[in-house]
């Protein structure tokens, strides 16, 4: 099971960084610092989720789950998404039309700045972490395909929501900027919108993301590549007819494989042969949690 520390750093970060945007937004009368108020509280209840996610999909296998709970945090990686998506973009793009249709001129622009430069300071430490992170596991597959084929959906989701927080405050410190130089607080209002779009955007991404592991998705193709090696080094054997390969949650794969043997293969050997050939597979890819194999003595 994947780890938490990039999730606990994101969540502290989170309520330290809602509160101080939520008293900047008070005492500034900013729009765009409202919306991303919203955001970071909306982020710190998502790190809740994935959380809650984790701990679910590490419930041992049961008589109605036998294959585990590791796609709980799939699931609950998609919800973070929506919640993304309402919570965050919708609301900021609800914010941003009200300040249009009655903009309010933004007051104490000094103590916004100093709240989003903090702000900003402690988004860019957890997002820093969160893409070390990624580094450490995608090895030497380039980064933004890695972000497509991982499995690990908690740490795309907190990247998301990291580089959104990232984007969204420097629009937020821009348009604050703007109105205040212009005196025109439409421009508040501007931000406000501007962040809503990005937040939509990264929660649709994430999204399709996760909705095709949620499904069940097709596993690392690594492990297809191991499981004909395994079978090449056995004699008796002499290829995999069918290989499929499923995605049950980070870490965890089943495998379904059925091996053309010699004709000549006995009963009582095949017990043996098809221990080895799961012993070997396990042996290159820990993943593999469940094999299942059908043996075919056809010609």
């Amino acid at each position: 099971m994947a780890g938490t520390a990039h999730i606990y750093q994101s969540l502290i970060a989170n309520l330290l960084i809602a509160g101080a945007k939520g008293t900047a937004a008070v005492f500034t009368g900013s729009g765009a610092m409202l919306a991303e108020t919203i955001h970071s509280g909306a982020d710190c209840g998502n790190q809740l989720l994935l959380l809650m996610g984790v701990k679910k999909a590490g419930k041992p296998p049961d008589a109605d789950h036998p294959l585990g709970y590791g796609r709980m945090l799939y699931f609950w990686s998609f919800m973070v998404a929506l919640l993304l998506f309402m919570g965050g973009g919708a609301f900021s793009i609800y914010e941003g039309i009200h300040k249009l249709q009655a903009p309010e001129p933004v007051t104490k622009v000094w103590l916004g700045f100093i709240i989003l430069g903090f702000s900003l300071l402690l988004e860019g430490w957890a997002t820093w972490s969160n893409i070390r992170e990624l580094n450490k596991r995608r090895g030497k597959t380039p980064f933004f395909r890695f972000l497509r084929e991982t499995k690990d959906s908690d740490l795309v989701v907190v990247f998301g929501e990291n580089g959104a927080a990232v984007l969204g405050l420097a629009l937020a410190m821009a348009s604050l900027a703007v109105a205040w130089q212009t005196k025109d607080p439409m421009w508040d209002a501007v931000g406000s919108l501007c962040i809503g779009v990005v937040l939509i955007i990264v929660a649709v991404f994430l999204a399709v993301e996760v909705q095709s592991l949620l499904v069940g998705e097709r596993a690392d193709p690594r492990i297809e590549a191991c499981v004909h090696v395994s079978i090449q080094e056995d004699a008796r054997m002499l290829s995999a007819r069918t290989v499929v390969t499923v995605q049950q949650g980070p870490g965890e794969v089943m495998v379904a494989v059925k091996i053309r043997c010699r004709p000549d293969v006995t009963a009582g050997e095949l017990s043996e042969l098809i221990n080895g050939f799961e012993a070997r597979l396990r042996g290159r890819c820990p993943e593999a949690k469940w094999c299942y194999v059908e043996p075919d003595l056809s010609a």
